[in-house]
């Protein structure tokens, strides 16, 4: 048997001891850790299935003939599709969300994009409570927000309109696009920024050159995360909407007199288009993440 001497010490200390003390993690033995492998997996298959069998029996349903009724279902159909695309009060409402939406996410990136650059660049009283405060919307409730944005469009005489919704929506959710473009901010190379200044290039050129081409990333990931979030927002909505109602307090409202198949067939396009959304996001992140690594590749 192999020894070895403690180091300050005589004591021998044998190879095994070292081989078996190697075998133990956090105080257990390897093999413990191999048994609890399939106990593991299924409480990972119980996690999915909890988050995505109800997506699944929705879009089944969605195709249902019999409606929502029935299980298992038997008879297939794409009829509730076609009266989901003959439903002009249910697609008028996809449009004045998608109008909501678009504007929450250029307002948000804009005001932003302003607040995250006056955290990273800027020293000014009050820094820190303004740090925090930029946070205050992501932690209220929905249902504060929206009577707070309702009070307010009342004090400024406002018509509640799909406008109001709008301004809501932004308002909402300048914090996400702060959080997010502070954080791209953080992670910048500022030797890039300072050689473009002495260079002989303005702030304002720098800005456009470099800063803003390099939170593209950024830039993407809040845009798609407020206009996922504006498109799914019922409760600020509520409060601030007038006659034009939004998808989710339209279909809201439907919901009231029972469940339809058309709810499911709108549901399910919805669900694929958020899935078409995440992988043009991953393909972008993929994309950037490999050029990126390949310019360090090629630094001298």
């Amino acid at each position: 048997m192999t020894q070895r001497l403690q180091r300050g010490t005589d004591t021998p200390v044998c190879a095994s001891e070292n081989a078996s003390a190697k075998a133990t993690m956090g105080g257990l033995p390897f093999a413990s850790f191999a048994k609890r492998g399939p106990l593991l997996k299924l409480f990972s298959f119980a996690v999915f299935a909890f988050l995505y069998l109800p997506i699944a029996v929705l879009i089944l349903y969605s195709f249902h003939r019999d409606g929502v009724a029935g299980f298992p279902p038997k008879h297939f159909t794409l009829n509730w599709y076609r009266q989901l695309f003959n439903d002009s009060a249910l697609w008028d409402s996809v449009l004045n969300s998608l109008l909501v939406a678009a504007g929450a996410v250029v307002l948000s990136l804009i005001l932003g994009l302003l607040a995250a650059l006056a955290l990273d660049r800027a020293t000014f009283p009050g820094k820190n409570l303004f740090r925090r405060l930029v946070l205050l919307p992501l932690i209220l409730p929905g249902i504060i927000t929206g009577l707070s944005l309702l009070m307010l469009a009342n004090f400024a005489q406002l018509n509640l309109s799909l406008l109001t919704v709008f301004l809501g929506h932004a308002t909402a959710l300048i914090s996400v696009a702060t959080t997010e473009l502070f954080a791209g901010l953080q992670k910048l190379d500022r030797s890039q920024e300072e050689a473009s200044l002495d260079l002989g290039a303005t702030p304002w050129q720098t800005f456009w050159r470099i800063t803003l081409p390099n939170l593209r990333l950024s830039l993407i990931a809040a845009a798609l995360l407020i206009f996922t979030l504006s498109m799914d927002e019922i409760a600020v909505s509520f409060f601030l909407i007038g006659r034009d109602n939004t998808l989710p307090l339209e279909i809201w409202a439907r919901l009231r007199r029972g469940i339809t198949p058309e709810i499911n067939a709108i549901s399910t396009l919805i669900f694929a288009a958020s899935v078409i959304l995440i992988i043009i996001w991953y393909r972008l992140r993929v994309r950037t993440t490999g050029h990126e690594a390949a310019e360090l590749l090629e630094r001298p």
